[in-house]
């Protein structure tokens, strides 16, 4: 397969998500595999390990646009997968927010996911809400100020247990409206959405105008579209038909390999 020049207008438009794509290579050289591919755009959850400048010139070189960083998430190796409702963290929250915005400005980047955290044992449900709405409410502001948004995730409890927000309506949308800033905003992710609620296309439809990212994978697996029970063909079609003009992250689990997942895009304009 090569990739083709002259995408329809009409298509989606999709950034490769580098945290889980194109690992074959390291990770500086998967950008060049992005655009070789034939993405104009990417995205990555964590860039704060490498040097701000060899990000710059890297996304120079092969003509790419970043789209999405999240905020620091505490230890994410050690499985921590955010700490916004953790009180005795919160200096360390407010520390990781000016952080990503020198990152997001550097990079070029409007907005920034936050991944609010698991539940913490030690500490009351209701004193970790208050935190998290309060340290949402600052990074919303502060985002604000530099023009970029600040998005809150959902990610199903099922494959990460004890996560604080697990679904959409019911959780996240509870939260940012105690938050109540007009640039706090839902990333939603189809893969998470399928396996804790489904609704895609209600949920989609009813909230929109709250929505601003949106990642894709196919359930069971987390494989590219395709290769589960999502009807992507259909749904895709209905972003658009929708008025969804943003980028799609394709935050999904290559099989076999990266590019032998990439047929499903020839659909798209994308491959031939």
């Amino acid at each position: 397969m090569q990739a083709t020049v002259n995408i329809p207008m009409s298509a989606p438009k999709f950034s490769a998500n580098l945290s889980m794509m194109f690992q074959e290579v390291p990770f500086m050289e998967r950008f060049a595999a992005a655009a070789e591919a034939g993405f104009k755009a990417v995205e990555f959850m964590f860039p704060y390990d490498y040097p701000l400048a060899d990000l710059q010139n890297v996304l120079s070189s092969n003509g790419l646009d970043f789209v999405l960083i999240n905020l620091p998430a505490g230890d994410f190796a050690s499985g921590e997968r955010g700490i916004a409702g953790n009180p005795a963290r919160q200096s360390e929250f407010r520390a990781g927010v000016d952080r990503a915005i020198e990152y997001a400005q550097g990079l070029g980047v409007k907005q920034v996911n936050c991944l609010v955290g698991k539940t913490w044992s030690d500490v009351p449900m209701v004193e970790q809400r208050r935190v998290m709405v309060e340290n949402l409410r600052f990074a919303a502001e502060a985002l604000a100020a530099k023009n970029i948004r600040l998005l809150v995730e959902p990610l199903n409890s099922r494959d990460v247990p004890g996560f604080f927000l697990d679904t959409t309506t019911t959780k996240v949308f509870s939260i940012l409206d105690e938050v109540a800033h007009p640039n706090a905003y839902l990333q939603y992710d189809v893969y998470h959405a399928q396996r804790m609620e489904g609704e895609l296309t209600g949920i989609l439809k009813e909230n929109l105008p709250r929505i601003s990212h949106i990642q894709i994978a196919d359930n069971p697996g987390r494989h590219q579209p395709g290769t589960g029970e999502i009807n992507y063909r259909w749904l895709l079609a209905e972003f658009l038909a929708m008025g969804y003009t943003g980028y799609i992250g394709l935050e999904y689990v290559p099989m076999p390999d990266s590019i032998g997942s990439l047929g499903w895009l020839c659909d798209y304009g994308y491959w031939s």
